[in-house]
């Protein structure tokens, strides 16, 4: 697979965040970094909440502020958000969504909480460690129980509706800072 790919989001957005994301994905990427995420919500009126990253490096405070002022007037021309709206940039957190293939391979042998969009031999929701990505799927070591041994499964990416890092003492004393 090529590395495009594995940097390639499968978990997006749709109805109005989708096309926010469409539009201002590409700016974002022009600018050296990367969507992880984009919710619009009710909260004080109309927030937008976009999620971003870079590929290399931490993000911190200023890369929210040159987000905020590239994507504010570049919004407001567009117009995609009917009324007004308040505009928030934020990093992805400790405990980040995991939305492009890169990121399984980023965090494997990390903890992870994964729903998918269907039923899965009678569940939607598994939580493992990460062992990866192989072949389109996220793999995913569920841990033992008394009546099984650790299995890891293989979740094709198209039936993942989210994935996120579990926030726990390992993540917290191992996540780059």
């Amino acid at each position: 697979m090529a590395n495009k790919d594995l940097d390639k989001r499968f978990i997006t957005e749709s109805a109005l965040a989708g096309d926010i994301a469409s539009l201002i994905e590409p700016l974002i990427e022009d600018l050296g970094y990367r969507l992880v995420r984009i919710i619009v919500s009710n909260r004080d009126g109309t927030t937008v909440q976009i999620m971003a990253d870079k590929k290399e490096g931490l993000f911190g405070i200023e890369d929210c502020e040159v987000l905020s002022k590239e994507l504010s007037p570049f919004l407001d021309s567009h117009d995609p958000i009917p009324g007004e709206y308040h505009l928030e940039v934020s990093s992805p957190g400790i405990d980040r969504p995991l939305v492009r293939p890169q990121d399984f391979i980023d965090w494997e042998g990390y903890e992870a909480k994964i729903e998918v969009k269907q039923l899965i031999e009678g569940r939607k929701r598994f939580k493992g460690r990460i062992a990866g990505y192989e072949n389109e799927e996220v793999l995913l070591q569920l841990p033992e129980s008394k009546d099984e041994a650790a299995l890891t499964i293989g979740l094709n990416k198209g039936l993942i509706a989210s994935a996120k890092l579990v926030l726990n003492d390992e993540l917290l004393n191992n996540a780059p800072k």
